[in-house]
C-alpha cells in the first residue's frame, strides 16, 4: 500500500514512523521543504512508544501533486489552521482516493466537504478522527512519540465507508462513529485545552510558559470549568442523537490519563496523573496552537453546532469570547464558522440528514 502523509510536524512524522514500520510505502509531504530537509539524509529519527530508531519513507516532497499521485490513501496530519489552504489545493487536484483526517479536530470533514463542493469537485471518501493518534513533540530533529492512542473515534461522511475501512487498516484501534457529528464532538482537545489556556494566561505571559500545562495548570478551579464545559459537549451530542463518553472516559480509552482516577471521576487527578502528557510545557505565547487552533477551530465550530442543536452552552460561549479577546477578534471570522462548515441555515434535522444520508 502506498500512502501520502501530509504534514511533517510531530503528528505527520509519527504517522510516517508507524506506517513505515508496518510496511506501508509512505510519501511524506510538507509545504515547507526545510521541514523535510532534516530527514532526507538519515531518515526520521524517533524515540518513545515505538522504541528508538529511524525509518526512511519511500519518498519526501513539497509538491502536493507528486505526493498524492497514484497513492491508495491520503492521510492529513496537520493543524486545522492550515486546512483551508490545503483543502483548496487538494480540491484543485481532485483526488478520488480515501482521505483520512488524522485528526479532523471539530468539523474537519464538514469543512473539507464544503471546500470541495464550492469548487465543484466530486467528494472522495472522507473519514475524520476525533483526535490525533499520537502524543508527540519534535526536538532537535527527532520526533519523540510519548503516546499512541489505544482507541480513536472515526466518523465518515456519506459515501465514506472505503475511507473508514482504509483507516482501520492503517491505524489499529479505529472505532467507527455513526457520523461526523459524533467524531467531531468526541475531540478531547476541544474541552481539554481552552479552559487551561484562558485561565492560566497571566501565568503563561509572566513565565513564557515555564510550567507543565497538564499538571501545574490543572488546578481545582480550572477543572471545574472543564467539567462544566464537558457537560455542555455531552448535551449537544445528545441533541444530535449521540451518547458520547465523558472526557475522562474518552481520555482513558486513549491512554492519556491516570486510569484509576478517571474511574473515580476525579478529572483533575486523572489529567495530572497522565504519564504521556506529564512533561508537556504550557504555551509560550498567544500564537500557540492551544489559542490559535483550539478556539477558532474547536470552540467556535462547537458553538455553531450547539446553536443548530438548540442547546445553551454558556461556558463555551464565555471561553470563546475571552479567547477571541485575548488573541484578536479576527479569530471569530477566520475560524470554522457555520458558513465555512457548509451548515449555515440548517435545522438540526437537516444537518443530521446531511451527515447520515
Amino acid at each position: 500500500m502506498t500512502t501520502a502523509v501530509l504534514g511533517a510536524g510531530a503528528g505527520g512524522l509519527a504517522a510516517a514512523v508507524e506506517l513505515t514500520r508496518a510496511g506501508v510505502d509512505v510519501r511524506l509531504w510538507n509545504r515547507n521543504p526545510a521541514r523535510l530537509d532534516a530527514h532526507r539524509e538519515s531518515g526520521i529519527h524517533y524515540t518513545g512508544v515505538f522504541g528508538e530508531g529511524s525509518v526512511r519513507p519511500a519518498g519526501m516532497t513539497s509538491d502536493l501533486a507528486e505526493a498524492i499521485s497514484g497513492v491508495d490513501a491520503i492521510v492529513v496530519c496537520l493543524p486545522s489552521v492550515v486546512h483551508p489552504q490545503l483543502f483548496a489545493d487538494l480540491a484543485a487536484l481532485a483526488p478520488t482516493v480515501p482521505i483520512i483526517l488524522n485528526p479532523g479536530h471539530t468539523g474537519g470533514a464538514l469543512h473539507l466537504r464544503h471546500v470541495f463542493t464550492a469548487a465543484g469537485v466530486p467528494l472522495p471518501p472522507v473519514v475524520e478522527f476525533s483526535t490525533l493518534t499520537y502524543i508527540g513533540r519534535v526536538q532537535g530533529g527527532v520526533v519523540s512519540i510519548g503516546g499512541r492512542a489505544a482507541r480513536v473515534t472515526a466518523g465518515a461522511l456519506p459515501g465514506g465507508q472505503p475511507a473508514l475501512r482504509r483507516a482501520a487498516e492503517l491505524f489499529p484501534g479505529v472505532v467507527a462513529a455513526p457520523d461526523v457529528l459524533a467524531s467531531s464532538l468526541a475531540n478531547v482537545n476541544l474541552v481539554l485545552h481552552p479552559p487551561g489556556a484562558v485561565l492560566s494566561v497571566a501565568w503563561m505571559e509572566a513565565t513564557g510558559g515555564d510550567f507543565r500545562f497538564y499538571v501545574d495548570a490543572m488546578t481545582p478551579s480550572v477543572v471545574r470549568v472543564i467539567d462544566a464545559y464537558d457537560a455542555e459537549r455531552l448535551a449537544v451530542a445528545a441533541a444530535f442523537g449521540h451518547q458520547l463518553p465523558t472526557l475522562m472516559e474518552e481520555m482513558a480509552a486513549l491512554g492519556s490519563v491516570d486510569i484509576d482516577a478517571a474511574k473515580r471521576g476525579d478529572t483533575g487527578a486523572a489529567i495530572r496523573g497522565g504519564v504521556a502528557n506529564s512533561t508537556i510545557k504550557a504555551p509560550d505565547s498567544l500564537q500557540h496552537r492551544y489559542y490559535q487552533e483550539d478556539f477558532g477551530f474547536g470552540v467556535l465550530p462547537f458553538v455553531e453546532l450547539a446553536g443548530i442543536a438548540g442547546v445553551p452552552v454558556p461556558t463555551a460561549d464565555a471561553l470563546l469570547q475571552i479567547g477571541a479577546t485575548l488573541t484578536d477578534t479576527g479569530l471569530l471570522t477566520r475560524g470554522l464558522t457555520a458558513e465555512r462548515l457548509g451548515i449555515s441555515g440548517l435545522t438540526r434535522d437537516e444537518l443530521i440528514s446531511m451527515v447520515r444520508d
